[in-house]
């Protein structure tokens, strides 16, 4: 039974692994241990007591294989995004412009860089190492996400949003970067992107222009990849939407990635999931239907995908090996015991890595 927690220290060689796996162009994976040290640092701040109202957290968690003891993915909320450093979007939008003397009205569409998302709460470092990609592991490490937040709704903002991937050719370069940025900041799009994820925004309130980019003024194929996720982004675009994200016209900065955006509370896992009572129950088979569940331990965080049955009286029966992943105590008085849960059903495809 794989388990979704907290990341820690003891995952440090596991999560330079999985950047490496990730490759280029996911700024918040970067194959960096003093950058790994200070997200771990920040996720055991976040779930700690003391980290409750801290206006930005990290909640950097991974995707556990108890038999092996590896960590074979990732998943993560950041909150108080643009607090700290500028969050840079372009912000799609139309300017009118008429003469009455020619009898002529012409729109034009224009990127304006903005920093809307201030204070928002970003889910992304969505990642499935290969050998485990397969129908429902994508679905279940995004959604692990949203169970948190309906478990400590008072932790994240009332807006939630993810900034997908941008599509980028074989080679790895992006062509909005090549006819738009590059013009600018005359580094290529891989440097750029690291540059972010190590010493973050500042060169782009240096060197990036604050006026509107007319678009009908760049090439074609810059165009054609404003708001186009990357290939590996899509599956998860499509699981985002199907919580209630929806694209509102902003872009990523660098490769015209789509973001997308959601009302915290609206968010599907977030308001269809619910807590109750538990009991371990010899009834409950591999083969019953699929349920999400967690704790609601901040502290102790676990989420896990198991099998279980909800009985006619509400308390949902579940499988000692669930309660001993959720670390819930069977020792004691075990009927006040309770978790969150929502039933799952697996998608056709995984998604491998985006927001």
């Amino acid at each position: 039974m794989l388990i979704i927690r907290p990341c820690q220290l003891a995952d440090l060689d596991d999560l330079m692994a999985l950047s490496q796996a990730v490759g280029r162009g996911m700024t918040s994976m970067p194959a960096d241990r003093e950058a790994w040290l200070n997200k771990i640092t920040a996720t055991e701040r976040a779930f700690s007591a003391q980290g409750k109202n801290d206006p930005m957290s990290t909640y950097f968690m991974v995707l556990e294989d108890p038999a092996s003891g590896r960590v074979i993915g990732s998943t993560a909320v950041y909150t108080g995004i643009g607090l700290d450093r500028p969050f840079y979007s372009y912000k799609i939008s139309t300017l009118v412009s008429s003469c009455s003397d020619l009898s002529v009205t012409r729109q034009s569409r224009v990127l304006s860089m903005v920093n809307d998302y201030t204070g928002a709460t970003e889910v992304g470092s969505l990642f499935v190492s290969p050998e485990y990609r397969k129908p429902g592991m994508g679905q279940f490490l995004s959604r692990a996400r949203f169970l948190a937040m309906a478990d400590f709704p008072e932790r994240f903002s009332d807006t939630v949003m993810a900034e997908l991937r941008g599509w980028q050719d074989e080679a790895g370069d992006s062509p909005l970067w090549e006819n738009l940025g590059r013009q600018f900041f005359g580094i290529d799009f891989q440097e750029a992107v690291h540059t972010v994820a190590l010493k973050g925004t500042q060169f782009i309130s240096d060197l990036m222009p604050k006026y509107p980019i007319y678009i009908n003024l760049l090439p074609q194929e810059a165009r054609d990849v404003i708001g186009k996720p990357n290939d590996s982004s899509a599956p998860a675009l499509h699981m985002l939407k199907k919580e209630g994200f929806q694209f509102t016209g902003y872009v990523d900065l660098f490769d015209g990635g789509p973001s997308v955006q959601c009302a915290r509370d609206e968010i599907h896992t977030v308001r269809e999931s619910v807590t109750g009572n538990v009991r371990i129950s010899a009834h409950v088979k591999d083969g019953d239907a699929l349920f999400m569940l967690s704790n609601g331990e901040a502290e102790h965080y676990r989420v896990v995908l198991a099998p279980a049955r909800l009985s006619a009286e509400g308390v949902l029966l579940i499988q000692q090996q669930a309660a001993d992943a959720l670390l819930l105590d069977t020792d004691h008085d075990f009927s006040s015991a309770q978790v969150r849960f929502m039933p799952f059903q697996p998608k056709a495809s995984a998604a491998a890595c985006a927001a």
